[in-house]
């Protein structure tokens, strides 16, 4: 349950801070004064949206903080799993809202994701606003409700996955259902395409050493000339000019014969290194310069296959993207030539996944029916404890044809408020006070099940009058019995039964509006039930105020 709250620079509130208890806490105050904004902190706080426009103006971030204690095993496990054990049995939750956008979510004092936030507060307080209450006009809402209230969630979770399984299987043979002709169709192209690639064979690395090669070839004339010219230098001179091969072999022979008169200049070794070396190149200049051959018509030829190579181009950039592209043809061709085989494998796998889904599914519907004979029973307790005990509520079902997620069936309630006319679907027969005291039964039924441990109303006698709501006061404080009940409320029958009572106001102080929220007194709380009465004579409605605290009690 929430045991502590403090809010900070949210909307109006400048700095509110409160303790609660269980039991049921009542809201109250004057229009406008800000009840509802306490519930959108709360919201915000168990990871509701956090807009930069909630920050109080002249604020530069707005803060919420809670500390929940006596929280259900289950979801002690569930925070122990995710890291965040809790601490002398108490967990603390925090959001900060700033004007730069940079948001901060807390668990345990750690910063986490927002995502992960959310996933974490999962569980913890249940809040029916206006939201939830249009909630039961729509029809798809009501599936989930009875799985809730039955506690089917892991059989809907077994269902969904074979569902998921199936509609796979089926999108697959899809795929492979396409029609005889544009089957042939495809596979023409795709032989036609591999002919191409096999005729032509590329070899990986090929294009570029036969580019280098037509480089070569093609500048044949200019390479004899320049390769002549250097051994000529190198080695074998020309007329009057000795090559650098003898002019070194001078140079040596100098130095060599220099080292008998001064042994302190010996270069004989580098000279040496020089000689032997320039030796060497000469004879890798005149191995290429004998071996490089001009093969006729060979450029014609390698020219030819470079153009075969770049007719592959549409299939890819490079031989080996061809080559790829190819494999992926061939896997292509497989299955198209292979189609029937496939069919068989896949309507062995759609029979097997069909009837795995069949099996849970048949089994969730088998439980759906009797959560549903069992709801339907409980509701007309809680309906009739809520003045409309001749009402009827009815849970029906329409059968899916195909296997779906979420079962075998769609879920839809009908409801008739009046003795003998026919239950009809809720939207169309339910009006505002009905809808909301349903909606009030149906939480009641959901907080005997739900592990969640604090209920949040705002506003659910909304549409009720009379003595009706009394009985919804009556509810409130029934399910507050085992559960912590907070309820916003401009009713004072319904703020009479209530443990705790907070008064909510605003003020002006230094030319700024703050929103006050305060814990009523025995006296105050008398008076405020006086203010919301209303109307006649003031010490008569005071009179009404204190009979219906001394009723309540009782």
């Amino acid at each position: 349950m929430l045991v502590e709250l403090h809010v900070e620079n949210f909307g109006l509130m400048e700095a509110v801070r409160l303790h609660f208890g269980r039991g049921l806490t009542v809201f109250t105050g004057e229009t406008g004064a800000g009840k509802s904004m306490l519930i959108d902190a709360l919201g915000v706080l168990l990871g509701g949206r956090a807009s930069a426009d909630l920050i109080r103006h002249g604020e530069a971030q707005a803060r919420i903080e809670g500390v929940f204690e006596d929280l259900a095993p289950e979801y002690l496990v569930r925070l122990e799993e995710a890291g965040y054990p809790v601490e002398e049995g108490q967990l603390l939750l925090y959001r900060e809202i700033n004007t730069s956008g940079k948001n901060i979510s807390r668990v345990q004092g750690r910063t986490i994701p927002l995502t992960l936030y959310r996933l974490l507060c999962e569980g913890l307080v249940d809040i029916h606003g206006q939201i939830e209450h249009l909630s039961l006009f729509r029809p798809e809402t009501h599936r989930d409700l009875l799985d809730a209230l039955g506690g089917l969630q892991d059989d809907v979770a077994l269902v969904n996955k074979a569902a998921k399984i199936y509609q796979g299987i089926i999108r697959k043979e899809r795929e492979l259902s396409i029609s005889v002709e544009e089957r042939q169709k495809r596979e023409e192209i795709l032989r036609y395409q591999i002919e191409e690639i096999d005729h032509v064979n590329p070899i990986p690395g090929e294009e570029g050493e036969l580019t280098q090669e037509k480089k070569r070839l093609s500048n044949a004339e200019r390479i004899t000339s320049l390769i002549a010219e250097a051994y000529l230098a190198l080695y074998e001179g020309s007329a009057g000019k000795l090559a650098v091969f003898d002019l070194l072999g001078q140079t040596r022979k100098a130095l060599q014969e220099l080292v008998r008169f001064d042994e302190e200049f010996n270069v004989v070794e580098q000279i040496e290194a020089i000689y032997y070396a320039v030796e060497d190149l000469a004879d890798q200049v005149r191995v290429y310069k004998d071996n490089f051959e001009f093969e006729p018509g060979r450029l014609d030829r390698i020219e030819e296959r470079l153009i075969q190579l770049n007719r592959l181009r549409k299939y890819g950039t490079s031989v080996e993207e061809v080559l790829a592209k190819r494999t992926g043809m061939l896997d292509e061709l497989d299955q198209i030539t292979h189609v029937q085989e496939q069919f068989e494998t896949i309507h062995k796998e759609k029979k097997m996944t069909r009837k795995t889904y069949e099996t849970a599914a048949e089994l969730l519907t088998q439980k759906r029916l009797e959560n549903a004979e069992r709801i339907e029973k409980g509701l007309m307790l809680e309906l009739a404890d809520l003045g409309l005990e001749r009402s009827r509520f009815e849970v029906r079902f329409t059968p899916n044809r195909e296997p779906t997620t979420g079962g075998a069936e769609g879920v839809e309630f009908y409801f008739s408020a009046n003795l003998g006319e026919p239950p009809k679907p809720l939207a169309k027969v339910a009006s505002g006070g009905e809808m909301s005291r349903l909606m009030l039964a149906l939480k009641s039924l959901l907080a005997k099940v739900e592990s969640v441990g604090t209920f949040i109303f705002d506003e659910v006698d909304s549409g009720v009058g009379g003595r009706t709501i009394h009985k919804v006061g009556e509810k409130l404080a029934k399910i507050a019995q085992n559960k912590q009940v907070f309820c916003i409320t401009h009713a004072a029958q319904v703020a009479a039964f209530a443990e705790f009572h907070y008064g909510i106001l605003k003020e002006v102080d230094g030319g700024r509006t703050r929103t006050l929220v305060e814990l009523l007194s025995e006296s105050m709380r008398l008076e405020e039930l006086t203010r919301m009465l209303g109307g006649g004579e003031v010490e008569v409605t005071r009179i009404h105020a204190r009979e219906l605290l001394r009723a309540s009690k009782a």
